[in-house]
């Protein structure tokens, strides 16, 4: 059974595995950060990760060849945010469903 989706959910070229994408804190430290605001330019995502430079800018053009970050350029300035593929979607949906419940209902007990 094949669901049908239209071409623009689809990817044009297939996701790397869900391990590799998720393989760090950083790269779920950045992708966290872009699902909560949207977009920002790289100092400002490694103010908010509390990454150096180079690590981010590593993670993002790993996410920009794999097709889950897009990047604009405005001049020197390079504003980066989520594309709206349909696993990314799902990644952000985890993200802020995480961070909701978290919210609601407080730390786990042990």
């Amino acid at each position: 059974m094949t669901l049908d989706l239209p071409n623009i959910l689809i990817p044009q070229e297939p996701f790397p595995p869900i391990e590799e994408v998720l393989s760090s804190k950083g790269k779920i430290k950045i992708l966290k950060i872009l699902t909560l605001y949207n977009e920002l330019n790289i100092s400002e995502i490694v103010r908010r990760a509390q990454l150096n430079h180079a690590t981010v800018a590593q993670h993002l053009d790993y996410f920009k060849t794999v097709g889950i970050v897009h990047e604009k350029a405005f001049g020197r300035i390079k504003i980066y945010r989520l594309t709206e593929d349909i696993k990314v979607r799902v990644i952000r949906e985890l993200i802020e469903f995480w961070e909701r419940s978290g919210s609601i209902s407080g730390s786990p007990k042990r």
